[in-house]
Formats: C-alpha cells, sequence, structure tokens
C-alpha cells in the first residue's frame, strides 16, 4: 500500500501543460535502437517512426469492437420473438434504424452494405462514448499499476480511440479501398478511369476534370477521418482542460460538457455512416455523366 501510495504522489506532480501533454500521448510500442519495447519518453516514440503502435487506442478499439460482436450474436442467439426483452427490442431498434437509412441512400443491391454500416455505426459509437469516461479514472489506474509493477512513471494511456488519428484514418482508408473495388467493379477499371477524366466538363478538357475529380476523390477518406478525429478530439482537450483547472471538483463541470457531448457522440458516428453509404451508392452508380 506505501508502494501504491507514492506511485500516486509521484503521478500527481505534474503542471496543467505537462498533465494535458500527458493525457494526450499514446502508450507506444515500436523499436529504438534495435530493441522493442514500449517507449518510456516523447522522444522515444518520436524515434519509434511510421511503425510504431499505439497500445492503447489500438487495444480498446478492438476491445469494443468485439464487445459488439460478441453482445449482437449474444442477443440473436437468444432472440424470441413471443417474449422479446429490452436489450432485444433496443438491437432491433438499431438495426432496424441503420435499414433505414441504408434502404433510403443506397439505392442498388448488395448485402453487404447493410451489415457493414451497422458495424460502423455502433462500433464508432462505442469508441466515442469512452469520452464520457472521467479523464483520470481508467488513466490515473493504469498510470499508478505501471508506476508500481513496472516502475514506470507518467506512463501514458488514452482510452478514446477515436481521438487517435490512425485509427479514425483506418476505418476511413478502408471504406476508400470499398469505393475504388466497387467502382471497378461496376464500371470497369476503363469506366472508373474514364468518370475521373472526362467528368464534368467533357473530354477536351481532360487536364481540368483531373485537377477536380482526383483531389475529390482523395478527399473523401481524408473527409471522413479528419472529420471523426477532430471532434472527438476536440471533446477530450476540454475534458482535460476541466479536469486541469478544477481538480477533484471536475466532476460537477465534467457532467456538464458530457451532457452537450451526448449529442456529438452519436451524431459523429452517424455521420460517418451516412457517407459511407453515399460515397459507396456512387461507386456502384453506372450512369455516365
Amino acid at each position: 500500500m506505501a508502494e501504491l501510495a507514492e506511485a500516486g504522489h509521484a503521478v500527481a506532480e505534474l503542471t496543467v501543460q505537462e498533465y494535458i501533454t500527458h493525457h494526450l500521448s499514446y502508450l507506444t510500442f515500436g523499436q529504438v535502437d534495435g530493441h522493442w519495447g514500449i517507449a518510456h519518453t516523447p522522444e522515444e516514440a518520436t524515434e519509434m517512426g511510421f511503425w510504431a503502435v499505439h497500445v492503447d487506442t489500438l487495444g480498446w478499439s478492438v476491445f469494443l469492437g468485439f464487445g459488439f460482436l460478441l453482445f449482437f450474436r449474444w442477443v440473436g442467439k437468444n432472440a424470441s420473438i413471443d417474449k422479446p426483452t429490452g436489450v432485444q427490442n433496443f438491437v432491433e431498434m438499431v438495426v432496424e434504424f441503420v435499414d433505414a437509412r441504408v434502404s433510403e441512400g443506397f439505392t442498388h443491391k448488395n448485402d453487404l452494405i447493410g451489415p457493414l454500416c451497422l458495424t460502423l455505426f455502433f462500433w464508432i459509437l462505442l469508441m466515442n462514448t469512452m469520452d464520457l469516461v472521467p479523464v483520470d479514472w481508467i488513466t490515473k489506474l493504469f498510470e499508478i499499476s505501471a508506476a508500481t509493477f513496472f516502475n514506470f512513471e507518467h506512463a501514458p494511456f488514452k482510452i478514446v480511440p477515436t481521438t487517435d488519428p490512425n485509427i479514425t484514418m483506418g476505418l476511413s482508408v478502408s471504406v476508400f479501398f470499398m469505393i475504388i473495388y466497387y467502382s471497378i467493379k461496376n464500371k470497369g477499371l476503363g469506366g472508373f478511369l474514364k468518370e475521373l477524366a472526362f467528368h464534368p466538363f467533357g473530354k477536351w478538357m481532360l487536364p481540368f476534370n483531373l485537377i477536380i475529380e482526383v483531389p475529390t476523390l482523395f478527399a473523401k477518406p481524408i473527409s471522413l477521418g479528419l472529420r471523426l478525429f477532430g471532434n472527438l478530439y476536440a471533446g477530450e482537450l476540454l475534458f482535460l482542460l476541466i479536469a486541469s483547472m478544477l481538480g477533484f471538483w471536475q466532476l460537477p463541470a465534467h457532467f456538464v460538457w458530457a451532457v452537450f457531448h451526448l449529442l456529438v457522440i452519436p451524431l459523429q458516428a452517424f455521420v460517418f455512416m451516412m457517407l459511407t453509404i453515399v460515397y459507396l451508392n456512387q461507386a456502384h452508380d453506372k450512369e455516365a455523366h
């Protein structure tokens, strides 16, 4: 217990700037000086380079994703027509909501789009919801444990995956690959290239068409990923500012901002899902412009 108290005291010795910087850092795994391990300083994390892995946000995203799959599988296996439970009604409501949005926005036949959009919506919703957990609860517990058992003081540990651009851009790039795949599958490689080269001004304006269409194509994954990251990162930053200024008395102010944030969390998941539907619908369109 004395060691735990000592670790807690060491963790608490942070200025406001150090506190915010620490909470915006990642638990990074990578290679430094020929050895693989966890970065103990921001300098080590930077030295690890492109192939470094953010263990905390990646771990939480995988954990929440598996949790979502197991929960829906359990509800599906125990579903009852005669005596539906409240949980079953909730899941059916979510499925019907997503199915209605797909039916409205996707005008083609593809059995993958519905499950994809349901997965994206609920997975992103769960990752966003981690932003409502007070910033010091899980992070502080991990920090004290790391200091006590591994002599790793001020260990960073982010629990909101969507405040990590690697996670949000990973989702958006996956959607982008699907856009390219279905565009080529439905229009042919020639049709896809013609759409980029001849739209919107015709074949005689090919250079100008490319100047417009190529950036527009690559703007899709960037807008998907950065919009989600930016909104959740801004919300997390405000939670950190509240915590750093008010300390123990942060919970009332945290609650006020969390109530407003309840609108942001589902809205960002919904926007990501709807843009995915729109982009994939465009990828299935075969009409010549």
